[in-house]
């Protein structure tokens, strides 16, 4: 789609830009000698078919590099959320192996003063 819009305005831009005009040039000799010249510059709709056709080239090719660059970001984002992500994954599971092992310990602890507590009701 984003190649699509691109080319359709870089095609219309073409064909403003590449229409071709004429220049006529007359020069009338006045009657007391003086020469005057007229320029007439005429804009029509005729279109210069090697400029449109250079001019597309040149947009397939500024599209297809923006089209490449747009790829190569969304492919560098993508490579850092996964990194992220797998960070992520490591600390949850070091956090997790952490609250294990502080649990263990905490286990221990309660058990070695249950069976203290045993000792003492035995005595």
């Amino acid at each position: 789609m984003k190649k699509s819009i691109l080319s359709g305005l870089m095609i219309a831009a073409v064909v403003i830009s590449c229409t071709k005009s004429k220049s006529k040039t007359e020069q009338v000799e006045n009657a007391d000698g003086t020469v005057t010249t007229t320029t007439t510059t005429e804009t029509g709709l005729g279109v210069d078919t090697a400029k449109i056709n250079q001019a597309k080239e040149n947009a397939e090719a500024k599209i297809d590099e923006t089209g490449r660059k747009i790829d190569n970001a969304a492919e560098d984002a993508k490579n850092k959320i996964d990194a992220t992500a797998d960070k992520a994954k490591a600390d949850l599971h070091q956090a997790g192996q952490d609250v294990k092992d502080a649990a263990a310990k905490g286990a221990s602890k309660v058990e070695e003063g249950a069976r203290k507590l045993k000792e003492d009701l035995k005595k």
